[in-house]
This record gives structure tokens, C-alpha cells and sequence, in this order.
């Protein structure tokens, strides 16, 4: 699963490359985790607008103290689950998670490193989200995930929901059958790029959550 993206464009460029107006300042890092705040678009009285949310639907599992902090549910896996089908079949919690690159770790316990994947020729490029409104957290999205293309398949067997530029509307408007289609369907591997690196998974912030997926 995804639990790390990085979105290194300025608010304007992002706000130039979705077509929206309102460029906001956010307090979102250039690497993003889960519970910490990024940059997520959606649709407002017909119009595009960028928000800062926090990444991860806030959960609490039956084993958790009462007391404890909630799970952050960063990955969206099963669509008919309960509590995604219901927000999945309607447009207005339906958002685009801008990104350049997206990690996940490899090797061996305790020694994992960095993975990036990224678009070729593209330096910004949209993941497939849900977003609501929490009790806990204030608005937070999540991203959908499919099972990898073979670009990926080398560090991972899974990969977020990636949209082509000319599909932004089709997933902001489509219906529950279009959802599905676009987790069903394989992106093409020659469009990903893959960069390892000598980067250690762990040096990631210490506030930031494992992340789930459900």
C-alpha cells in the first residue's frame, strides 16, 4: 500500500495544472504520510478548489483502547466494504490527491529503503480519492488502490488509482460502475518510471502514522 507521496509543485502550479482558482497556502510538507496534512482538489458549486485535509479516514479498530489515537486509512482496497461504498457512489466525496512521486520500501527488515515511482514526462500527476468530513480530524481524504501493473510489480503488488489529465472530470462525475472500472483496469506500465534509492524507509517523520487499508 501507499504510505508515502511527495508533492514538490508550488500551490500555483498546482493550481494551474487542475484548473482551479483559489491557490492555497498550506502547512502540507513536500513528502506527505499518513495523518499528516496534504493538498487534495474537489469540486464545489461546479467549480474546481484545492483544500488542505488530512491524509487518512480516522478509524477505530474493536482492539483499540478507548483512549487511544484513531487509525489513520490511508488506502481504500475494498470498494464494497461498507463504509467506502456508500461515500464511493457519490461524486460530491470524490477528489484528485496531486502527487510527483509516489514510495513504497524495499528490502530486508529493519534495512528498507525507498522506492519512487513517477510518471515519465509528467511532473505532476493525480491519484483517485475520497474525501469527508471527521469528527476527529476535521476533513480527510484517502487514496484507492489496484492491484500493480508491472512496472510496479518488482517492489509491490499493489498501487494507488492513477488518472490521466483528460480523465480528472470523468472520475470527479462518473457513477459507482465507473468507480469500479478505473480500480479494475491496469495502467500502462510504460508510463511509470522507477527510482531506487539508498534512502532509509524509517528516517520518515515520527509523528506520522503506519497508515491502513481497508
Amino acid at each position: 500500500m501507499c504510505n508515502l507521496y511527495t508533492q514538490r509543485l508550488s500551490a500555483a502550479e498546482v493550481a494551474a495544472h487542475f484548473g482551479v482558482d483559489n491557490t492555497v497556502a498550506s502547512n502540507a510538507g513536500e513528502e506527505v504520510y499518513p495523518g499528516a496534512p496534504g493538498v487534495v482538489v474537489r469540486e464545489e458549486a461546479g467549480a474546481r478548489v484545492m483544500q488542505s485535509m488530512a491524509w487518512g479516514f480516522p478509524i477505530r479498530l474493536k482492539t483499540m483502547a478507548p483512549t487511544s489515537k484513531p487509525k489513520a486509512v490511508n488506502n481504500v482496497a475494498d470498494l464494497m466494504k461498507p463504509m467506502w461504498k456508500g461515500i464511493a457512489g457519490k461524486p460530491q466525496w470524490r477528489c484528485l490527491i496531486p502527487l510527483t512521486a509516489f514510495a513504497e520500501a524495499e528490502g530486508s527488515k529493519g534495512a528498507k529503503t525507498r522506492t519512487w515511482f513517477n510518471l515519465k514526462d509528467r511532473p505532476i500527476f493525480a491519484w483517485a480519492g475520497f474525501w469527508r468530513e471527521s469528527a476527529e480530524w476535521g476533513p480527510v481524504y484517502t487514496g484507492m488502490m489496484t492491484d500493480c501493473n508491472e512496472a510496479i510489480r518488482p517492489v509491490h503488488d499493489r498501487m494507488p488509482v492513477l488518472l490521466h489529465a483528460d480523465e480528472y472530470d470523468h472520475w470527479l462525475h462518473g457513477t459507482f460502475d465507473d468507480v469500479q472500472s478505473f480500480q479494475a483496469r491496469c495502467f500502462p506500465d510504460e508510463l511509470i518510471e522507477m527510482t531506487r534509492t539508498a534512502e532509509l524507509w524509517i528516517k520518515r517523520r515520527p509523528a506520522a502514522d503506519e497508515g491502513t487499508l481497508l
